[in-house]
């Protein structure tokens, strides 16, 4: 593979346009290149690699020798003459000045120095940046850390002596100077994630344990860079010093944590020096040093590609000039401090050091396991089986036809109404493969245009569903579905005596679905079933748990599957109701039935109704109530539109439903093309799209929004026969890959379990 296309391949999605424009500099390089090729009867040999002297040029029968190559002084010297300066915050800028500028081609040569200087300026800033905010979340993790090992020391403490007692009864329970060695051990043990900054040598020593301890009073800013300092314990302190200013950091992602803050502000919560919470505040410490840690791989993976990057194209200007400019030029990348700074690769061996000791029990091979993941490998035996139940699935859908076609039971009443009453039976399968099958293509979707939907969606690495595999669970739910549907059709159709087992068929199919999904054992994607299942979970929950994507996603998705949802209805009205006629026109004479055939076609409504609520009460934004107003009017155009459904003839009712869903379908559709998908955008460099375009190709944004319409407008087909279906929300996803990249976040906020209630007072001293 060329370097370009691995180069974008190995990209930061969310980082793109932070990275080297490589592309660009090789557009100026050929353009360097057509034109000594225009120029010269003749083209550098390969003689100038291999350190030979340069080829003769012919200009009009003159010949004549490269004069940077023959001068006896330093070459590249005379090239380039690359200087640092001072930029905006005493931040160097480079800039490169081109000393052969006069000679032919020497514009497009400077035009290429011009941009490498920009590029490497871009780089640098960035890399700078992201290296601050690393130093600013390690000392945070550095205050966590303190906070953790004294909680540990004083839950200890209590449950050696028997005693419950409270932080503010601390004379129940003395800590005298005579610690056991555990606890010496515990409470020496290096947990500064700082160490890899610059440290002040007065106040270090080196303890038994190995690690760096500094007293806190000492701790102070480098008058040379602004770098904070290694913050840890020196035995002369006693760290439960630190549980006095220390609180636990509330939330709110539970039923009755929210509860809990709708009376009373429960954000802070008071150390109840318990076993369990201290066992919920190590796991979310532990989550917060595995995000910080995939944090800064990311970040030494940027500066590795890019220093790759201005290697490479250097080589290319080399071979392309036939001038030697390269050593000089990359001399300065190495010096800058993308290339030079080692403060990364020290806080990834700390956080490595300080993760297997505190967290792994000094097992450094589970430690590892945890903090780099293995990449989740392809399997052949997916492809295999998806091809194998994809020709299955045609064949029994070709049996299917040729057995009803061979009965003649379309052209019979009594055989259409018996394909009419059992089909509906088997839609709901239809509909879950149909949208799995989306969901695999969308999937195909996300990774051929960088979406970085498994970081979107919070799937543990290694975990997610890649497109084949959600096609091959698809595939093998239609082989399921048209199985059963082919053996309920043929011993209907064969012997009477077989009529009380086929009623049971589309049941025992539906059983073995749901006894799949909810299996505990870890066979068939157990991780991604209860990943899905949780969030199920919160999604019939909201407003309870805080709106997370998957959430969102999720209830977004079942807003889309009105129809599937109401087949699980009228299982109800066959097998628990005893309609074994399997006649849904019997079913609407039950109150029972009519009852949840409302209800379930509005839960999915109400329940992102719900999640816009508590979007709202948590970020205090205004937009989450018009969206949660738009669910509410999908809500009521649903209702009048069912009601119209069953009491067909109506003229009133059909007006309502005509003006219902027009208002909730120009709500819908605004909304979807505007907001969530960002399009429409009049001062957008692309005219009524939006900035960034994951898709080169812009008809297809146009398309899917005259698709959007085309699709929304569906109910007026239920207006005379409601068979409403919103369009397929996927689109959102790319959107919040754009939101991604437009912030350059690669990486989820982990909340800290601790939170110091006199920071601010601590500052002013």
């Amino acid at each position: 593979m060329k370097f370009g296309k691995d180069f974008k391949k190995q990209m930061v999605p969310e980082w793109a346009e932070a990275y080297m424009d490589y592309n660009g500099l090789k557009r100026i390089l050929r353009e360097l290149r057509e034109y000594k090729r225009n120029k010269y009867s003749v083209t550098p040999s390969k003689d100038f690699e291999r350190g030979r002297s340069p080829p003769h040029r012919t200009i009009s029968g003159i010949e004549l020798q490269s004069g940077s190559l023959r001068s006896n002084g330093d070459i590249e010297d005379q090239v380039i003459d690359v200087n640092t300066l001072q930029g905006d915050g005493c931040r160097e800028v480079y800039k490169t000045k081109f000393l052969r500028q006069s000679e032919e081609g020497g514009d497009i040569e400077a035009t290429f120095f011009r941009k490498l200087d920009q590029e490497l300026n871009k780089v640098n800033t960035f890399y700078n940046d992201k290296v601050e905010e690393v130093k600013k979340e390690a000392n945070n993790l550095d205050k966590q850390m303190e906070a953790l090992v004294a909680l540990r020391l004083k839950v200890k403490k209590l449950d050696q002596y028997g005693s419950r007692s409270k932080r503010h009864n601390n004379s129940a329970v003395h800590l005298t100077s005579n610690k056991s060695s555990a606890d010496d051990n515990l409470e020496n043990e290096p947990i500064g994630l700082a160490s890899g900054l610059q440290v002040n040598e007065e106040h270090r020593r080196e303890p038994s344990t190995g690690g760096s301890e500094v007293n806190p009073n000492h701790v102070k800013n480098s008058s040379s860079d602004g770098r904070e300092l290694l913050k840890t314990y020196t035995q002369k302190e006693d760290p439960m010093e630190v549980l006095e200013h220390v609180r636990i950091t509330n939330t709110l992602e539970s039923p009755i944590s929210t509860i809990k803050g709708v009376f009373k502000d429960t954000r802070e919560e008071e150390l109840s020096f318990d076993k369990e919470e201290l066992k919920r505040v190590e796991e979310r410490l532990r989550a917060a040093f595995i995000q910080f840690y995939h944090q800064l791989q990311l970040l030494k993976h940027y500066s590795f590609m890019n220093l790759s990057a201005f290697s490479k194209i250097m080589k290319k200007y080399e071979k392309i000039a036939s001038r030697r400019a390269a050593r000089s030029y990359m001399l300065i990348v190495d010096n800058s401090n993308v290339g030079s700074s080692d403060e990364v690769t020290n806080l990834l061996e700390r956080v490595e050091t300080t993760f297997i000791q505190k967290f792994s029990y000094s097992n450094r091979r589970e430690g590892m396991k945890s903090l780099r993941p293995k990449a989740k490998r392809e399997r052949h035996s997916v492809t295999f089986f998806s091809g194998f139940f994809s020709g299955c699935s045609i064949a029994l859908l070709v049996a299917i036809v040729l057995r009803i076609e061979a009965r003649k039971l379309l052209d019979k009443e009594e055989g259409a109404e018996y394909v009419e009453n059992i089909f509906p039976l088997y839609s709901l399968f239809g509909y879950i493969t149909l949208h799995m099958l989306m969901y695999a293509a969308d999937i195909y979707f996300w990774r051929r245009y960088r979406v970085n939907y498994a970081f979107i969606f919070g799937f543990k690495k290694g975990t997610e569903l890649g497109y084949r595999e959600v096609f091959l669970l698809a595939t093998g739910l239609a082989v399921l579905s048209l199985g059963g549907f082919l053996a309920n059709l043929h011993l209907d159709l064969s012997a009477e005596k077989y009529k009380t087992v086929t009623e049971l068929v589309p049941l025992g199919l539906l059983a073995l679905v749901i006894a799949i999904t909810f299996c505990p054992f870890k066979i068939i994607y157990h991780s991604s079933r209860f990943f899905f299942i949780g969030s199920l979970f919160r999604c019939t929950c909201a407003p309870l748990y805080p709106e997370t994507f998957p959430d969102f996603f999720l209830a977004d998705q079942l807003t889309s599957q009105v129809q599937a949802l109401r087949s699980f209805v009228l299982y109800v009205c066959y097998y628990g109701l005893g309609e074994s006629s399997r006649r849904q026109s019997k079913c609407r004479s039950h109150g029972l039935y009519n009852t949840l055939y409302f209800i379930i076609a509005v839960v999915p409504f109400w329940m992102r109704f719900l999640q816009c609520i508590r979007r709202f009460c948590d970020e205090k934004d205004v937009k989450y109530i018009c969206n949660g107003l738009k669910y509410l009017s999908t809500i009521v155009a649903v209702i009048i539109r069912t009601v119209y459904e069953m009491k067909k003839g109506k003229t009133s009712w059909m007006v309502l439903a005509l003006i219902s869903s027009a208002v909730a379908t120009t709500m819908n559709t605004y909304w979807d093309i505007v907001m969530d998908w960002g399009l429409l955008r009049k001062t957008s460099k692309n005219k009524y799209l939006r900035d960034r375009l994951v898709v080169p190709h812009k008809i297809v944004y146009f398309a899917a929004m005259v698709l959007n319409v085309v699709l929304r407008l569906a109910w007026m087909q239920l207006v005379l026969e409601f068979k409403l279906r919103t369009v397929n929300k996927m689109t959102i996803t790319t959107n919040e890959h754009l939101n991604n990249v437009g912030q350059y976040r690669a990486f989820k906020s982990v909340p800290l379990p601790f939170s110091y209630y006199d920071e601010d007072a601590d500052k002013d001293d």
